[in-house]
């Protein structure tokens, strides 16, 4: 049974830095997609950026400039590193693994920016 697990969110002060953490289970993060998305309240959940099995790194419009995905293969985890935070990256974080076959989805961890 496949499982992704977010964590690392919280509070956090505009200009500050969150690492979120999407750890894998029943799966190889190095044979899926691995992508992180956001949803805000009141609006539709985007795309943050992703990482294919090979390696290559697609950021969405969030992620440009600020924002980081990383694997480690070894702990099955992949990070989000968010740098510069504005009040409007305030939304739930959720990460999906996508082969083409299967998708799946974590429960999300919960990012607010606020001084």
């Amino acid at each position: 049974q496949a499982q992704l697990v977010e964590s690392g969110g919280g509070l956090v002060q505009p200009g500050g830095s969150l690492r979120l953490s999407c750890a894998a289970s029943g799966i190889s993060i190095e044979s899926y997609a691995i992508s992180w998305h956001r949803q805000a309240p009141g609006k539709q959940r985007e795309l943050v950026t992703l990482i294919t099995p090979g390696g290559r790194v697609v950021r969405g419009n969030p992620a440009k400039g600020r924002f980081t995905i990383s694997r480690d293969s070894a702990n099955n985890t992949v990070y989000l590193s968010m740098n510069i935070l504005k009040p409007e990256d305030t939304a739930m974080y959720y990460c999906n693994a996508d082969n083409g076959v299967g998708s799946y989805w974590g429960q999300g961890t919960r990012v607010t920016v606020s001084s």
